[in-house]
């Protein structure tokens, strides 16, 4: 479920000090109801998810049509990304969150850039944007928890704007809603 930009920044998060200058895109509830425990959890199945076998056609179909358009527009290509196009996150981190890396994706292009007992982040960078996913472990207000993701952007000039407001029905209508059942189903799975 959608939920007011306030949720995620009133929670002393750590990722507030390292993204100051990107721009706050999204923050959702997640279906995941646990134990204090279990944020790792959601994490490891988060980074081992693979879009293409969601059971959503039209889902894998955009997912392939963004990875086509993707080669075609040369906007995942080798001078686009982490270490090329934009300096990586990485190099804000504070000491303390340096050696606190979390598990890395097996399909999805982020990088991973810090876990800790209730906080994970992880970045990507394609020729439209500079983006952040981050996850966190929060009460539930009936003595559980769950998780919440929040996606920081920054566009890279016109064509980053453009693309942004051209994807965000998509984003609300078909790729968030099939994220989260699937989330939902992996979760009650393990």
């Amino acid at each position: 479920m959608p939920l007011p930009p306030d949720a995620h920044l009133s929670k002393p998060w750590r990722i507030h000090e390292i993204v100051p200058d990107f721009r706050l895109e999204d923050v959702w509830a997640l279906p995941t109801p646990g134990r204090a425990d279990e944020f790792r959890l959601l994490v490891e199945g988060l980074a081992a998810a693979d879009p293409a076998e969601t059971p959503s056609r039209v889902a894998r179909a955009l997912w392939s049509l963004r990875w086509k358009l993707g080669d075609l527009l040369g906007l995942d290509g080798p001078g686009s990304g982490l270490g090329s196009r934009v300096t990586p996150l990485r190099e804000r981190l504070p000491d303390d969150l340096q050696g606190a890396r979390g598990p890395e994706f097996e399909t999805l292009p982020f990088t991973s850039l810090y876990l800790s007992e209730d906080e994970f982040a992880a970045e990507l960078a394609n020729g439209t944007m500079h983006g952040v996913m981050h996850l966190g472990w929060v009460p539930d207000g009936s003595g559980g928890y769950r998780g919440q993701m929040a996606v920081y952007v920054k566009p890279n000039g016109l064509l980053g704007n453009a693309y942004m407001a051209a994807i965000k029905p998509f984003r609300y209508l078909i790729v968030y809603p099939q994220m989260f059942r699937a989330i939902e189903r992996r979760w009650h799975e393990r």
